[in-house]
């Protein structure tokens, strides 16, 4: 799964055994609102980068600063060009009708097809932050993701499932045009993204992991009768990292230690010490003490090229269809040294 196409010059990513350039067969996006503490700036200076080097996909999270529409939207004013996926939205938070609303409101904004991520999250969104229940997650992400696809098509939604129900609405607006991308990582969301979605996404995966979830999703299609959809993993990326873009890595791996779904892959990724600190409720700093300095570099695309370039090799072997960068921006802004490093495969 790895294309070879010669250079004709000296490039610092030539492979060590001739003038040859290893380059993933896979499609590499750009997350952008993936991260507290970011300026409004420099998210809309990331997406203007990704538009202009060529990359396949603007993905723009959900989390705890951004309404997703609407900076979804902010982005698509700012670049020309560049295909746009919100999400992963949490299902138990945004009804179908709302989701489908927002994406078309996007997409006649800024004239391009806009496509979804859909997703459980965790209960210190669901539950602590918008204090709506989480129960029954895997079958609103189902239901909602049937429901979506019926308003993305254009018709009326009629749907009445056990925690999911719209009725008599259809879109005002021209259809987004985009995908839709179920957020899976435990079987039974999985077989939810086999069953329903064009393409599965992953989060903080090693290249060992994704070959799992691979055969997983193939699985879970084979038995759905469908086609397997695509499968995308958001991976942090710096390349020649600052100090600083390195911390700003860390600090993210050390918030995800305790969420549910995410320590079984630390573990598996040799971080179980850290993982089982964060179940006894460590803080944040004990946390990142806990880290060892290489734990950058199981997890993401961290190092020098030849490194990463390895590394994008990796996943592509695993079966990845897509990765998307995840940018540290801190000592990189915009995540601009990055973005143009990796702007070779894109």
């Amino acid at each position: 799964m790895v294309a070879i196409a010669t250079i004709a010059t000296h490039d610092p990513w030539e492979h060590p055994v001739g003038r040859v350039l290893l380059v993933p067969a896979m499609d590499i996006s750009v997350v952008v609102a993936s991260r507290p503490n970011v300026a409004p700036e420099e998210e809309l200076r990331t997406a203007a980068l990704a538009d202009r080097l060529g990359y396949a996909d603007l993905w723009v999270g959900e989390g705890f600063v951004w309404d997703a529409f609407a900076l979804a939207t902010a982005a698509g004013l700012a670049t020309e060009r560049i295909p746009i996926t919100v999400g992963p939205i949490p299902v138990s938070v945004r009804d179908p009708a709302s989701i489908a609303r927002g994406a078309a409101s996007t997409a006649a904004l800024v004239h391009r097809p806009v496509g979804v991520a859909l997703g459980t999250s965790s209960i210190r969104v669901v539950e602590r932050m918008h204090g709506r229940s989480r129960r029954r997650a895997v079958t609103t992400l189902a239901e909602s993701a049937q429901a979506v696809r019926a308003l993305f098509g254009g018709g009326q939604a009629d749907f009445d499932g056990e925690t999911v129900s719209t009725h008599g609405y259809r879109l005002r607006l021209d259809p987004p045009g985009g995908t839709i991308t179920v957020a899976a990582f435990g079987d039974r969301a999985i077989a939810v993204a086999a069953e329903y979605a064009d393409r599965m996404v992953l989060d903080l995966v090693s290249p060992e992991l994704a070959r799992g979830y691979r055969d997983k999703l193939d699985a879970a299609a084979r038995a759905a009768g469908r086609p397997a959809p695509k499968l995308a993993a958001w991976i942090p990326a710096a390349v020649d990292p600052d100090p600083a873009s390195t911390a700003q890595i860390m600090q993210s791996l050390a918030g995800y230690l305790e969420v549910a779904g995410y320590g079984e892959m630390f573990t598996a990724a040799g971080l179980g010490d850290a993982v089982r600190l964060a179940q006894a409720g460590a803080d944040r700093d004990q946390l990142l003490a806990a880290l060892p300095e290489e734990a950058a570099g199981r997890i993401g695309l961290v190092g020098d090229p030849d490194t990463v370039n390895k590394r994008l090799g990796a996943y592509a072997d695993a079966g990845l269809d897509e990765v998307v960068l995840v940018p540290a921006t801190d000592g990189d802004p915009g995540g601009e040294r990055t973005l143009t490093a990796l702007a070779k495969f894109a």
